[in-house]
């Protein structure tokens, strides 16, 4: 019964941010739907927390709502950043390469945060869009881990699961970082309303300066 309350609970959010007013010009952030089974939509309380911390922290003029786009829309081009995340299976088929790739080459980009479950999946599907390259772990003194709040070695452990060092891989198209992924590390889930994990508020305070760093890379890189 999960999924369809999820479902049900992602609706009425869309509609109701639909009905606000919106600023075109601020940040907004996509979240990516697959094909695949993977649960794509989980959380949706996640980015507008992200966006609502960097209004408040940060000069950016963030618009804090939830929203989503699939590869085939029309929209996916008016969004500098995708964020995808889910436990299970991704498919993309070969014309959402194909657009995933002209996103990429448009200046596009890119985080995922494996949700445990994610990973084997993710890796594949991306091996379609960019088949001559590979994900490579970003130093820790690359400057996401610096260029708002300092992180000096490297991502906050939000949960633990396998109990494995949090991971940041990136993806660089002529030097740039396109593909930011974080594994093991479930930065996301830190992201979400306070009751829904229940985490300690230093690890949710963490997750969401770490996204803050990724959004402020994104924009200016």
């Amino acid at each position: 019964m999960r999924i369809p309350l999820l479902l049900s609970f992602t609706a009425l959010l869309s509609l109701e941010l639909a009905a606000q007013p919106r600023n075109d010009s601020a940040l907004r952030i996509a979240r990516l739907k697959y094909n695949g089974g993977g649960d794509w939509y989980n959380d949706p309380s996640a980015e507008v927390n992200l966006l609502r911390f960097i209004q408040q922290n940060t000069s950016i003029d963030a618009d804090p709502r939830y929203e989503f786009v699939d590869l085939s829309s029309d929209k996916l081009f008016t969004h500098p950043i995708l964020f995808m995340t889910g436990h299970g299976n991704v498919i993309f088929s070969d014309y959402e390469v194909q657009r995933l790739r002209t996103y990429f080459e448009r200046g596009g980009f890119l985080y995922v945060d494996d949700d445990y479950g994610l990973d084997k999946a993710f890796r594949r599907e991306l091996k379609k869009v960019f088949p001559d390259q590979e994900l490579v772990e970003v130093s820790f003194s690359h400057e996401i881990f610096h260029n708002h709040f300092q992180f000096p070695n490297g991502l906050p452990k939000i949960h633990q699961h396998e109990g494995k060092p949090a991971q940041g891989f990136g993806l660089f198209v002529s030097g740039r970082l396109t593909v930011f992924y974080t594994y093991e590390c479930n930065l996301g889930d830190g992201w979400t309303d306070p009751e829904v994990y229940q985490d300690p508020e230093a690890k949710r305070q963490a997750a969401l300066q770490m996204g803050t760093n990724i959004i402020v890379l994104a924009l200016t890189r």
